[in-house]
């Protein structure tokens, strides 16, 4: 049995601070930072379901508030407060990228995307994606099928683009949220074991020793 979530508060300088969430199991051998989306803090139950299951499979997740989330402010913060994040879930996802492209983040071995938004609903463009060639370690792409905010057609191309460092992995149904229709024949639930699953598998293969 894994123990919950305990509150830390991450000081970022310059008098700023925010507050965060350290959920570690006890034989915990990995550390995944998981940043929020634009719209849900770091409590949102998609956040809490996503740390509660990695730590089942032994990794710790940190996770905190944007600053502007922080503030109750609905104006996301530039990408450069996004910095020491290692993935997330959409926005927070991207931003952890725009970082990493920026400039390498100390001891970040790779990013996962749960949702990586490559562009707003019904207005289709890759513009989004352009930095992640300037990302040099690899990154893993959860995306449902029928991700509104990022079409195959798109994101399939990009991802091949970026070669051996990029891993995509598609939920069949799914939307943005990983939801799934009634008619899909399985349940959300079913969905976010399966990306459970491949995400701690995924961090394993990136921190494992190179022989």
């Amino acid at each position: 049995m894994t123990s919950g979530p305990r509150p830390v508060t991450i000081d970022l300088g310059d008098a700023q601070r925010v507050s965060g969430l350290l959920q570690a199991p006890a034989d915990a051998r990995a550390c995944y930072v998981l940043a929020h989306g634009a719209a849900a803090g770091m409590a949102h139950p998609f956040m809490a379901s996503v740390a509660a299951g990695l730590a089942e499979r032994g990794v710790a997740t940190l996770r905190y508030q944007f600053p502007y989330m922080e503030r109750g402010s609905k104006r996301p913060d530039i990408p450069e407060l996004a910095h020491a994040v290692a993935g997330g879930k959409s926005f927070g996802g991207r931003m952890t990228s725009q970082a990493q492209a920026a400039a390498p983040l100390p001891g970040v071995r790779g990013i996962a995307f749960l949702g990586f938004p490559l562009h707003p609903p019904e207005r289709p463009s890759s513009e989004r994606g352009r930095h992640l060639l300037d990302v040099q370690v690899p990154m893993l792409f959860l995306q449902g099928a029928r991700d509104e905010l990022a079409h195959l057609e798109l994101l399939q191309p990009l991802v091949e683009r970026l070669g051996a460092r990029a891993t995509l992995k598609l939920f069949a149904d799914a939307d943005h949220s990983f939801h799934v229709p009634a008619r899909a024949g399985r349940k959300d639930a079913e969905v976010r074991v399966e990306m459970l699953d491949a995400l701690a598998g995924w961090i394993d293969s990136v921190i494992r020793p190179t022989p």
